[in-house]
């Protein structure tokens, strides 16, 4: 069925479909919990702040030969190496980041609600799973997430030669499900790199996931529409018929 020309929602996935900030905070707990017999309890916000702060910044690139594994454990190396002043005690940077990454992992869910929602969409819409990161962080979340079904398509940034925002992979997405830009819209909870690129590929509208709130910030992409949580997107489909 097609609404006013609209027949493909495009999704955007952390913190959009499902709370991965959330299961961060939860993740980093749980190592918290490990480094009070290891170090100095004063310095374990520390460490897990200087971890967060090189897993922002991070720049994975895979033609390096490294494994996003193998760069998150140095991430956990040189946050307890910078805090504590001495090399780690052998494998505890190992530990923390396994910790991490299994919790994670375990604590991700799609939520009732936006399971319901997505299989209600999918009667009237194509729906299309386009996630920026490294193919093995993604798939691995998607695998647990068991959501794979749900979409007529599901692209990992990481395994094409550019991400959001740039306009070729969204250009890839309505080659593959045979549709023009006009016929798609964009919902994700980044104004840089899900709005922005929904513009930069001329999609028909783009929907800013905006859970906090927050005004957006000077310059930045401006979307058609804002909604604090994507069980308000009926909302938005309605106005568009």
């Amino acid at each position: 069925m097609e609404h006013s020309g609209v027949s493909v929602l495009i999704f955007d996935l952390d913190n959009t479909l499902v709370d991965t900030a959330a299961a961060g905070k939860v993740a980093i707990q749980k190592v918290s919990e490990l480094l009070k017999s290891k170090v100095d309890e004063t310095k374990i916000n520390d460490i897990c702040g200087r971890f967060l702060h090189k897993l922002f910044e991070e720049n994975f690139d895979p033609s390096r030969g490294q494994t996003i594994d193998d760069v998150r454990i140095n991430h956990w190396h040189e946050a307890l190496q910078e805090v504590e002043g001495v090399d780690p005690i052998q494998g505890l940077a190992s530990d923390c980041y396994y910790t991490w990454k299994t919790t994670r992992l375990q604590v991700l869910a799609l939520s009732p609600e936006v399971l319901t929602l997505l299989e209600n969409l999918r009667s009237s819409y194509k729906l299309l799973l386009l996630t920026n990161g490294d193919s093995q962080t993604q798939r691995e979340k998607i695998e647990v997430l068991k959501c794979e079904k749900l979409f007529s398509a599901v692209l990992v940034g990481g395994e094409h030669s550019e991400q959001k925002p740039a306009a070729s992979i969204f250009t890839h997405c309505f080659k593959l499900l045979g549709v023009k830009p006009e016929d798609c819209i964009m919902v994700g909870d980044s104004l840089d790199t899900d709005i922005q690129g929904g513009i930069n590929a001329g999609v028909r509208a783009t929907v800013w996931i905006n859970k906090k709130g927050v005004s957006p910030p000077k310059d930045s992409a401006i979307p058609d529409y804002t909604i604090p949580s994507i069980l308000d997107l009926p909302k938005v489909l309605a106005n568009l018929r």
